[in-house]
């Protein structure tokens, strides 16, 4: 079972939210919060495997939150999707960075919604969306001297940096196997080397360092 916490500010969405999910067989409510300081308690007390954050709440805002819950060593660390009603927002983007796992608007189909859940909590990043890719290239191009330099990425082989430049324009797994004809292991085998060069968490994390050293850029 997949084990997810709702935090919302309005109790209507957490409602909604959470009898959509709850209907899921392999999905379980372990429990929800109106802003971002219940959020972060109630993540250490009920150790969810999701939890689904909305940006804009009270108290602490969903990326304060997020640094928090992601940012705390000594804990087990829950995957972060971020619920917004905006496709482009700073605090999205900000929230990618401290290590959430992807995005989801919330007028999103709800069948996208509970697929959402599963690939976050499989570990992988939600970034097929074009929607995504767009808001890390618009906020990558932003001037902010405390992003990375392209010389952050001189310890990658060619290869991985190859493949790590298909990760930033939103291939997955089997899609980089097949545009660079090797087997599928392969690929997963130089996605997690280029995880642990880089101290990354998962491949939202990698796909915004490949925005923001230059590796990729909007347009391509």
């Amino acid at each position: 079972m997949i084990r997810v916490l709702i935090a919302d500010d309005q109790a209507m969405v957490r409602q909604g939210f959470g009898a959509l999910l709850a209907a899921q067989p392999d999905l379980l409510v372990v429990g929800d919060a109106a802003d971002g300081a219940q959020a972060v308690a109630a993540a250490r007390h009920l150790d969810p495997d999701v939890v689904l954050m909305d940006v804009r709440m009270p108290v602490m805002d969903g990326l304060e939150a997020t640094r928090k819950l992601l940012g705390d060593r000594s804990a087990q660390r829950p995957r972060v999707l971020i619920l917004t009603t905006f496709d482009l927002d700073d605090y999205v983007y900000e929230a990618l960075r401290a290590g959430a796992s992807g995005f989801l608007l919330k007028d999103a189909p709800a069948a996208d919604l509970v697929q959402a859940v599963r690939v976050v909590a499989a570990g992988d990043a939600l970034l097929a969306p074009a929607v995504t890719r767009r808001l890390i290239a618009e906020f990558a191009a932003r001037p902010d001297r405390r992003r990375p330099r392209p010389t952050d990425l001189a310890g990658l082989t060619p290869r991985e940096t190859e493949v790590l430049r298909l990760i930033a324009r939103g291939r997955n797994n089997a899609e980089i196997a097949g545009d660079l004809v090797v087997a599928e292991q392969t690929v997963k085998t130089h996605v997690g080397r280029i995880l642990a060069k880089l101290g990354l968490r998962d491949r939202a994390q990698a796909v915004v360092l490949a925005y923001e050293t230059g590796l990729v850029s909007a347009g391509e």
